[in-house]
């Protein structure tokens, strides 16, 4: 097939969930299987979009993510 490209997705133990909040912001969240909360927005976005891009934001930036004791 022309101009298939090979792509390895790893699965995870987690998902992000996009949702609408009281509100009517929209909010994000990175659940694992197990059902705890490891992450989520912390602010509520204007619009869907906005939601997705930060969550976007997080995959890319934070796998080179250092730690910091403080």
């Amino acid at each position: 097939m022309t101009g298939a490209t090979d792509v390895t997705v790893e699965m995870s133990d987690a998902t992000f969930e996009l949702y609408e909040d009281t509100g009517g912001d929209w909010r994000w969240r990175l659940r694992h299987s197990n059902g705890n909360i490891i992450a989520d927005s912390g602010e509520g976005y204007a619009s869907k979009q906005k939601a997705k891009q930060g969550i976007e934001s997080v995959k890319k930036n934070a796998s080179a993510a250092g730690i910091r004791e403080l």
